[in-house]
């Protein structure tokens, strides 16, 4: 859903569950989740973010000034990157002492490259079982343009810089080119498909159309 906040459009997750009470939370790119217990009416979620209005805004706004810096990256020890949805210093993620720029650079895309390799390994078996599917292959790769890709050989490859998004949107890409094996275009029998296994599977694409940019090195 979308809220008004002071003049500003923010689009909002919303969650429903066997819960007491609304809670709202923001990840490290700007991802908005109310959760709420079922049955509370879009008026009463609007007006408990709407008290939140000012930290939101706040915060928002620190994050597209962060992002207005992309391609400029600070590789120090307290140099911030993304991993799985939250930002870590650079020491938290790689080796740092006495390395050179060129080293550090070389050592980070080399960690998001096994952590990718890793997170989706994982994440293959949980779908790969649900789909009933079986992938020939899959391969971590460099890409400008693409998340992932499934070929009619049900081979598979995925953005190595999917390591940066928060898990949710990573088992998306997965789930959407396992759906590829099924089938091999984006027809209604496809979306159908992905619905069935997330049905909020359009929030994750919305997050990889706004925040893709900041998930770059």
């Amino acid at each position: 859903m979308n809220i008004e906040l002071e003049g500003h459009r923010v689009r909002i997750h919303l969650e429903y569950g066997v819960r007491k009470k609304i809670s709202l939370a923001m990840d490290a790119s700007g991802f908005i989740t109310v959760k709420a217990p079922n049955g509370t009416s879009e008026e009463v979620i609007e007006s408990a973010v709407k008290k939140h209005s000012k930290q939101i805004l706040q915060q928002l706004r620190a994050i597209e000034q962060s992002q207005d810096t992309t391609g400029i990256r600070e590789y120090q020890e307290e140099g911030k990157f993304l991993h799985l949805g939250k930002y870590y210093a650079l020491q938290e993620l790689i080796e740092t002492e006495g390395r050179t720029e060129d080293e550090l650079k070389v050592s980070l895309k080399k960690f998001y490259f096994a952590s990718c390799k890793k997170v989706i390994g994982e994440r293959l078996k949980v779908y790969q079982q649900q789909l009933k599917a079986k992938a020939k292959s899959f391969e971590i790769v460099e890409s400008r343009t693409k998340w992932g890709t499934c070929s009619s050989s049900k081979q598979l490859t995925f953005n190595y810089r999917l390591a940066m998004a928060p898990l949710a949107v990573i088992d998306y890409v997965v789930i959407h080119e396992l759906c590829h094996l099924f089938h091999m275009n984006h027809d209604r029998s496809f979306w159908r498909l992905v619905g069935s296994i997330m049905p909020d599977y359009k929030e994750k694409e919305a997050y990889l159309a706004r925040y893709g940019r900041a998930m770059e090195l």
